[in-house]
């Protein structure tokens, strides 16, 4: 699908929908946590509903109904967790891409077997894999787009070395066993989402654990903000610097969610932000908290920085067009935010420099590249660098047609874009912003210039 963006600013008002990082936390807490919970959500984004699916081939009732979700959670407690049928030869040639290797399922014609569609989120992937291996499921994850490519080295190797067997083939990773209580450790330098796996899936055990983070660790809000969630829930975690003592049976006795809210998201927030910040008129945005523990919610603070006026009005943001100036970003902590930073940087004086943003090489597309061809393709002055980008920025882009490289915040970013455009921005492969952000091109469209 081609959306064609008309050029210049926009004015207007938007609201964000729920935040799928908080989304996938609540979700998994109240399905371990043994509570029949109804989350309240706005928007079901691809990511979200990749992690529904998930949790309904582990066994657990996720029941999409209105603004939100109900989850009615299995018997985490047993091995023989109800989970779907599946007749499944353990065939083929196995690929090995590290320790351990699955083994066949066993020589009923019909095993209790997980299929799990994650679609294309690496959070459903590793927040889930770990809990799988708690629960000694047997199944596999079925994955789209690059995700069969993002690293998992780090987490497949822990989980071998405790009891887990895992084997990939193409896009399907097939796994079985169950995973021992013990001491854990794992880099906390190439994924969060590889701690707060361990985070949900370790109270699950039937002994005493220890986590440790060794070395520097990237995206610690994201961690926080599954530590929040878990503590939401109920389930002791205790935590002394980079290492967590975890009782065992922690969701046994946990209180469990009950009813709650999935507060906006930060991340698509940022691209409405941006817009403000590119327009005389400016854009208010509503529902996004500041107190949130979303790390993303630092794209108020670098907007200032590059000179846009920022308000508050009740429960409403505005974010205005100032004199815009290039800046310096460290991405080490907010990497999703890098594509619309770029955007704006297109119409501040200057130079930009993006850096600390090697990560974004694996995500959805290589970001660093992806950012700069769309942004090239509109007229902007870009380059990479070894670990993120500089920008010099002009008064006006040219516009034009532009890839989305299937990639949703390449795509938002385009729009973003198009306010410093003076012809139409047409981008390819739209559609694929309901990953994280259902609405967005409505929105867009209801919005003045």
């Amino acid at each position: 699908m081609i959306r064609t963006v008309e050029p210049g600013p926009r004015t207007g008002e938007a609201e964000i929908p729920a935040s799928k990082s908080r989304a996938h936390r609540l979700m998994i807490c109240a399905a371990l946590s043994g509570r029949e919970t109804r989350i309240k959500c706005r928007g079901i984004s691809r990511d979200i509903a990749a992690t529904a699916a998930c949790l309904r081939g582990m066994g657990f009732r996720i029941l999409e109904e209105g603004d939100g979700i109900t989850v009615r959670p299995g018997d985490v407690n047993t091995e023989q967790t109800e989970v779907q049928t599946w007749n499944r030869p353990w065939d083929g040639t196995a690929e090995r891409t590290g320790a351990g290797n699955a083994e066949r399922p066993g020589d009923a014609e019909e095993d209790a077997y997980a299929v799990m569609p994650c679609g294309e989120s690496g959070s459903t992937l590793r927040f889930l894999l770990p809990v799988a291996g708690a629960m000694g499921l047997r199944g596999e994850f079925r994955m789209e787009g690059r995700l069969p490519e993002r690293p998992l080295q780090p987490l497949w190797d822990v989980l071998a070395g405790k009891g887990m067997r895992l084997r990939r083939e193409g896009n399907r990773l097939f796994f079985s066993g169950k995973i021992r209580p013990g001491e854990y450790r794992i880099a906390g330098n190439i994924s969060s989402q590889y701690v707060s796996g361990l985070l949900f899936a370790l109270p699950l055990l039937e002994g005493k654990s220890t986590l440790e983070i060794t070395g520097p660790v990237e995206s610690a809000d994201y961690i926080a903000m599954t530590e929040e969630a878990l503590g939401q829930a109920g389930v002791p975690i205790l935590k002394a610097g980079n290492r967590y003592r975890i009782p065992a049976g922690g969701y046994e006795h946990a209180d469990g969610i009950r009813e709650t809210e999935v507060e906006a998201d930060w991340s698509s927030g940022a691209f409405f932000l941006c817009m403000g910040a590119l327009s005389p008129g400016g854009v208010a945005v509503r529902g996004l908290k500041e107190e949130s523990r979303q790390g993303d919610r630092r794209i108020l603070e670098i907007l200032e920085r590059f000179g846009a006026r920022v308000s508050r009005d009740g429960d409403r943001i505005i974010v205005c067009r100032g004199t815009l100036r290039g800046i310096t970003v460290d991405a080490s902590g907010i990497p999703d935010l890098v594509p619309v930073i770029a955007a704006t940087a297109a119409g501040a004086e200057g130079e930009t420099v993006i850096e600390h943003a090697g990560r974004l090489r694996l995500k959805e597309s290589d970001r660093l590249k992806t950012t700069t061809e769309m942004l090239r393709a509109l007229g902007a002055d870009i380059r990479e660098t070894e670990d993120g980008l500089r920008i010099l920025g002009k008064p006006r882009l040219r516009g034009g047609r532009t890839d989305s490289f299937r990639d949703h915040r390449i795509a938002m970013s385009a729009a973003v874009a198009a306010a410093l455009c003076t012809e139409p921005v047409a981008v390819e492969n739209a559609e694929c912003t309901e990953k994280s952000f259902p609405g967005f091109w409505e929105i867009l469209e209801g919005m003045g210039k």
